[in-house]
């Protein structure tokens, strides 16, 4: 027998299934919306909803966008020969607020984790390799995390796009090895894009 009244179990239920909220916390926040107003909690609901309708995945980077294309690819102030590939679109956000990066981005949507079953056929790898061949690309920044599934991630990108005639480049140590590029602040990841280096394969 369940603990709560059915649909307050079943919202426990689903905000539990959110990255990174365990079951106290879906408990708190359950708590928090059924305290909130009707129109606050209308709002989240509509919020959510308009956001799944008109956002989607940008046709050439694979960033979020409303459009076609995200804000970045529809830049033309950005420089076409510089492309930064991370993992996710919330990596871009790290990148910009460096300052250190005018170039293009790739979003790869996760990186290689064999332990949860996800290959290279599962990210935007053949779209990376398609860009570089057709774009005006001559370096490749891989602004992956610094953690075991990024440097593999890292290392077999490298290893794909070298013969391609690009320089490949790693952001330079000083971020935290283990980390999420979206927790590493704007200096030391500033300094990072700065001191970038390239891949050894």
């Amino acid at each position: 027998m369940s603990l709560y009244e059915a649909p307050v179990q079943t919202l426990i239920d689903e905000l539990g299934r959110l990255p990174g909220i365990g079951p106290k916390s879906a408990q708190r926040i359950a708590y928090y919306l059924l305290k909130a107003t009707p129109e606050d909690a209308r709002r989240l609901a509509a919020a959510i909803t308009d956001a799944k309708a008109r956002v989607t995945w940008c046709r050439r980077c694979f960033n979020i966008a409303q459009g076609e294309l995200c804000s970045y690819c529809q830049d033309d102030r950005r420089d076409p020969s510089q492309l930064c590939v991370v993992e996710e679109p919330r990596d871009i956000v790290a990148v910009e607020r460096t300052h250190e990066f005018r170039g293009r981005y790739h979003v790869l949507q996760g990186a290689i984790s064999p332990i949860e079953g996800i290959g290279p056929e599962q990210l935007r790898v053949k779209e990376l390799v398609r860009r570089v061949g057709e774009e005006d690309v001559t370096e490749v920044i891989l602004a992956t995390n610094p953690n075991i599934e990024g440097e593999a991630t890292a290392m077999y990108l490298a290893r794909l796009l070298k013969p391609l005639g690009v320089t490949v480049t790693r952001p330079a140590s000083g971020l935290p090895v283990g980390g999420d590029l979206e927790y590493a602040d704007e200096v030391t990841l500033g300094r990072a894009f700065e001191g970038r280096r390239e891949v050894d394969t």
